[in-house]
């Protein structure tokens, strides 16, 4: 027996006595390549692990959710997928990610152009104090579109994609500090989308709002995985459990489980994430 079979026969004795089943290599996605791949992906910040040998897919035109306990590694995992952790100086990693077969840490990346393919949303909106227009056509701009017609299209199909055109499309001069944070989110989600990304990150994008503005941004999830690869990372396993198609249980820096979501909220395989969704514990 080989030295990797027998490391491999370690971790699966340790399970077992451990009262669960060894963790299963990612699942592939079940039409063409994952349009990103993350590979054994560790990180730490100052030498403390935060993520342990992360593997998971994600597909095409699907949402992933990214369920755990506060402290399991979920936003370092987010932030890892668009480097964001890279603007921490204790950060540190080993594995690799890769969007579309290329390994977004190799050198010569250019990380603002990585950051326009794989854009973000995060939990508190912070718009811009400028008009709701400005706000949208700010990325475009920097990109280099300056016809007006280019910008007017943008910023429609936008604050469209976000479920939130018809409520300021009167408005557009307007503050967008002036709207509603449910509005605010919307907007900054239009934002984003306005750059035409190919991977959308949301870190608890609905926490603090009420039901009817989360179940906008909810339907908006659902109308944008025809188009994009999304990640939502939640604290309420009520919204993962509508709002993905997949979903993966991080605990204490692990993957436990990732899968179906219908199957994880039905039938996990592992003690922990039942024990997690069903509110023991967390």
């Amino acid at each position: 027996m080989t030295e990797q079979n027998i490391n491999a026969q370690v971790q699966r004795n340790f399970a077992r006595l451990a009262g669960e089943a060894a963790p299963p290599p990612p699942v592939p996605c079940a039409v063409g390549q994952p349009k990103m791949r993350i590979e054994n992906f560790s990180a730490s910040f100052d030498g403390t692990p935060v993520l342990r040998n992360i593997a998971l897919d994600l597909c095409p035109r699907q949402r992933l959710a990214i369920i755990g306990p506060a402290a399991s590694g979920k936003t370092t995992f987010l932030r890892s997928l668009n480097r964001l952790n890279d603007l921490n100086p204790a950060f540190n990693h080993t594995g690799r990610i890769l969007l579309d077969g290329q390994d977004i840490y190799q050198s010569g990346q250019d990380v603002a152009q990585l950051r326009r393919r794989i854009g973000m949303v995060y939990a508190v909106p912070v718009p811009l104090p400028w008009s709701i227009y400005d706000n949208i056509a700010y990325g475009p701009r920097l990109a280099g579109i300056a016809a007006k017609a280019d910008l007017d299209r943008l910023v429609e199909s936008s604050l469209q994609s976000a479920f939130i055109w018809d409520e300021v499309k009167d408005r557009l001069g307007e503050l967008a500090t002036n709207l509603s944070g449910g509005q605010q989110q919307r907007v900054c989600i239009a934002r984003v989308l306005a750059l035409e990304p190919e991977v959308l990150l949301l870190d608890e994008p609905c926490s603090g709002l009420d039901p009817i503005s989360t179940a906008k941004i909810e339907d908006a999830l659902l109308a944008l995985k025809e188009k994009y690869s999304i990640v939502l990372v939640t604290n309420n396993t009520k919204q993962a459990a509508r709002a993905s198609d997949r979903t993966a249980f991080f605990l204490m820096s692990d993957l436990i489980e990732c899968g179906p979501t219908n199957q994880i909220f039905t039938n996990p395989t592992h003690q922990r994430t039942s024990e997690y969704i069903t509110g023991h514990f967390g």
